[in-house]
């Protein structure tokens, strides 16, 4: 079935930039001929194959004012969801007609209730995509017992009942649809986009010491041919420094699912065995990258440290920045535990696509991604994540049989990412849009 001079219209309820799975939605859709309207609010930049794409238009929403300055919290509430119901139907409806209109869920208040009523008008299919359930998000500041969580359940499971299709991101939540609301849906692993990939010592190096001009601890040589990870020799062939400290990074939105608290006990674990003079562990950069509420709080905490084999960085990377960060890296950690149990980090699908290990925190869908002692390690405790770090760094870099694992887990990689994100998207949801 031709898919020229179709329309698709891709839903964010959210930070356009932040949400990478509906951006991959949207590039692959425009690959197979569609014309493509983003509807989300506008902040972190999105991918460039998508600004500078002649099939997209992004058609950003006003963004809903702090209603909780000047009302009690339920009723600021009330007005933010009718703020963003009256805003997000505006633009629908004064937009090219869309044949589909494809909703992340979460968040699912209005815009799952909102997204259903245009399609039914528009007599238009209506398709959503299962990152999460919003109702676990809102309990874990409201609790499961609270009337607005029941609410958002319910509301959840009805429209979704009403969608001509579902995608959803794990087995697991593909059995809990089926199980809680009697929904049908397809499950769409995540996949690393191209620009997630193993990159060279060169590039390596380039990086460093272009982000070493913002961030001294990337590069703290006078030598302009030395990065603290790397050296360019005098043939011109980049190595990388005997005496180098590790390179931990970490992505997080900052939010009260991610407990970063646990790593920051771990890299203070670290510190302490530095410190003692009885181990072989190199100093260590610890990287974390994102935006979110908690961000400061945590700044904060790690300001009032004061390691001195342990550094801690919070850079916010340009997009093209941040895969180059991650394949540059000797280890990632995810603190990534999910509200419901039944995601999956998109950060370890990132670093999986860089060829970089893992330590991540377990979860019971985890084991759909990660495979412990095979591409990488779980831990379920901060105890578990201070013995796995020291562990990978001991005698770091000149280990013998760490760097055996190293090179299994990376090869175990290797085959993870030769199916990329469209392969993939063509296999499992490109029916539902014809």
């Amino acid at each position: 079935m031709s898919t020229e001079g179709k329309s698709v219209c891709v839903v964010v309820l959210g930070d356009v930039g932040r949400s990478p799975r509906m951006q991959y939605h949207s590039l692959s859709l425009a690959k197979e001929g569609f014309n493509v309207d983003i509807i989300g609010y506008e902040g972190s930049e999105p991918l460039p194959e998508l600004v500078n794409n002649p099939r997209v238009v992004f058609r950003y929403l006003s963004r809903c004012p702090d209603f909780q300055e000047y009302c009690p919290r339920l009723l600021a509430y009330a007005l933010k969801v009718l703020w963003q119901s009256i805003t997000l139907l505006f633009v629908l409806l004064f937009k090219r007609r869309s044949d589909h209109v494809l909703v992340q869920n979460p968040p699912a208040i209005p815009a799952l209730g909102i997204c259903w009523f245009y399609t039914l008008i528009m007599c238009s299919n209506y398709i959503i995509d299962w990152h999460n359930y919003g109702f676990s998000i809102m309990a874990l500041t409201l609790g499961n017992k609270h009337n607005l969580v029941r609410i958002s359940s319910w509301f959840e499971g009805f429209c979704g009942r009403r969608a001509s299709a579902n995608l959803c991101v794990t087995l697991a939540m593909k059995e809990d649809l089926k199980s809680r609301w009697n929904i049908n849906a397809v499950t769409l692993y995540d996949r690393p986009a191209e620009c997630f990939k193993p990159i060279s010592l060169l590039e390596q190096h380039q990086f460093f010491m272009r982000l070493g001009k913002e961030h001294s601890v990337f590069n703290q040589e006078s030598d302009l041919t030395k990065s603290t990870f790397t050296e360019e020799k005098a043939d011109g062939s980049v190595v990388l420094r005997a005496d180098r400290p590790g390179l931990v990074v970490s992505s997080t939105s900052w939010t009260e699912d991610e407990d970063f608290s646990v790593l920051l006990s771990a890299l203070q674990d670290y510190e302490t065995a530095c410190s003692s003079g009885t181990s072989s562990l190199p100093s260590l950069v610890c990287a974390i990258t994102g935006k979110g509420p908690l961000k400061q709080h945590y700044c904060n905490i790690i300001e009032r440290n004061s390691w001195r084999n342990v550094q801690v960085v919070t850079p916010w990377l340009h997009p093209d920045d941040y895969p180059r960060l991650l394949a540059s890296a000797d280890l990632g950690v995810s603190l990534h535990t999910s509200s419901s149990g039944l995601d999956l980090p998109m950060k370890v699908v990132d670093m999986f696509g860089c060829g970089l290990p893992v330590l991540a925190y377990d979860f019971p869908c985890l084991k759909e991604l990660v495979r412990h002692g095979e591409n990488s390690y779980k831990f379920k405790n901060t105890q578990e994540l201070s013995t796995l770090l020291q562990s990978w760094f001991e005698g770091f870099p000149n280990n013998p049989s760490q760097n055996a694992i190293n090179l299994q887990f990376r090869r175990q990689l290797e085959s993870y990412r030769e199916l990329h994100w469209h392969e993939n998207w063509m296999f499992s949801a490109f029916s539902l849009f014809t």
